[in-house]
């Protein structure tokens, strides 16, 4: 029996894959919820995520897991209105000719930031194509340096700044140019006739998580089930010690994963991981009316949050009861931020206060609910030098042998997080342990 720790999607993926491989595995999830960063709540339709999530053209492994969950019909293309709002002002920015009206650009720094975006560098005058290509030639160079010398400084500051502001607050400078350019290379494909092409559930990705609980069977499946205990014998993992409302249980095991963050694989195994990462305050807002006509608003002053995302500016309201659905989004750097130390009444005050400031329209009756998620690991921070800190998929001679991490540490979630990143970490453990003599 293997026993993978985290119901998220990366446990459930491992779980899955492990089945198809001819191996018996449980599922062991501390919480009462499945799906981790992809749970949701319930709406006047189709479940919404609790943290806002879309694919990208390049995410190709959800998308073949979806098809053989029997669910690539699923799968919807969309476009994704993008746009920017400086001095009151929202500026789209998804067509040539939204782009070139940009008024905070110069023609020359619209040109560079296009270059770079297509993955061309023309210093020296020369287009070079394959610049870009290695991604670990760029982890040790601050993303400041880089924008400079590959872009201009009106790119950096007037567009690129207040976005790394808004990411990664007071550590911005500690970013390496390699999470920036693996964040191009991941985005969604641009129709430059209507904006960005992403992809989403229909149903939202609940139906990919029920699949997934359905092909691994709920039987296999523990929630309140927390893992606290590894033990080993003769440099292999031999029990799994779990604790639930009834007590503690240990129960021998053939291998583990671990698909949680890197603060329970430490306290299971003492492997302690040195990556940063940054907390999430999200809320959805549940409104009769749209405030915007875009999807992803970024916002270049210092605002409370850092993005409004209108998720019915993309997925139809009419999926939500007619409803119409804002994420409000933040993220943290440190705990003793005012963002995460405010109670849900006290954010929501703050918060559509300055919606309104931002949007004088806004009418603030037009809200019908305000939930708020928090995580305080929502996404690492990509410093320079992370590739020295991620966590190996085989930890068999760091720790012992059939012990798999699969967690936001792992090497699939470099340069950018993604559900993706969690399927392919899942079922490389999976292969990992399936593939052992």
């Amino acid at each position: 029996m293997i026993h993978v720790v985290g119901g998220g999607i990366a446990g459930l993926a491992a779980a899955y894959r492990l089945q198809q491989r001819g191996l018996e595995a449980t599922v062991l999830e501390a919480s009462d919820d499945l799906g981790g960063l992809a749970a949701t709540y319930s709406t006047a339709g189709d479940d919404i995520e609790r943290f806002y999530h879309h694919l990208s053209k390049s995410e190709e492994t959800i998308v073949e897991l979806a098809e053989e969950l029997g669910l690539g019909d699923r799968v919807e293309w969309l476009v994704g209105k993008n746009a920017y709002y400086v001095d009151g002002v929202v500026h789209p920015l998804d067509t040539l000719p939204q782009i070139a009206a940009y008024p905070h650009l110069s023609l020359y720094d619209t040109f560079r930031l296009g270059l770079l975006t297509l993955e061309i560098d023309v210093r020296g005058g020369r287009p070079r194509f394959d610049t870009y290509d290695e991604l670990e030639a760029f982890e040790d160079v601050p993303i400041k340096e880089f924008l400079l010398e590959h872009t201009t400084r009106g790119v950096y500051e007037h567009f690129f700044e207040p976005l790394l502001d808004a990411k990664f607050g007071d550590r911005k400078e500690d970013v390496s140019a390699a999470w920036l350019l693996g964040r191009i290379k991941f985005r969604g494909e641009r129709d430059l006739r209507r904006g960005e092409i992403l992809g989403y559930f229909e149903g939202g990705f609940a139906v990919l998580i029920d699949a997934l609980v359905d092909a691994v069977g709920r039987d296999h499946i523990e929630t309140g089930a927390r893992a606290v205990d590894l033990s080993t014998a003769d440099g292999a993992v031999e029990s799994i010690t779990i604790e639930t409302e009834s007590g503690q249980e240990t129960r021998p095991t053939d291998g583990v994963v671990v698909a949680t963050m890197p603060n329970v694989l430490e306290s299971l195994t003492g492997y302690a991981c040195e990556v940063d990462f940054q907390g999430a305050v999200c809320a959805v807002v549940t409104m009769d009316e749209p405030l915007t006509e875009t999807y992803w608003l970024n916002i270049a002053h210092d605002a409370p949050f850092g993005a409004l995302i209108e998720h019915t500016n993309f997925v139809p309201p009419s999926r939500y009861g007619g409803d119409h659905l804002l994420y409000i989004a933040s993220y943290v750097q440190h705990e003793d931020e005012a963002v995460w130390q405010m109670d849900d009444a006290e954010l929501e005050a703050a918060w559509l206060d300055h919606v309104g400031e931002m949007f004088p329209e806004f009418d603030r009756s037009a809200v019908e609910m305000f939930r708020v998620a928090r995580n305080p690991r929502a996404a690492p921070v990509y410093e320079r030098g992370y590739l020295d800190l991620v966590v190996p998929y085989d930890l068999s001679e760091a720790v012992a042998d059939g012990v798999c991490y699969a967690g936001m540490a792992s090497r699939a979630q470099y340069p950018e997080r993604s559900l993706n990143g969690g399927v392919v970490a899942g079922f490389e453990c999976a292969d990992l342990l399936a593939g052992r003599d």
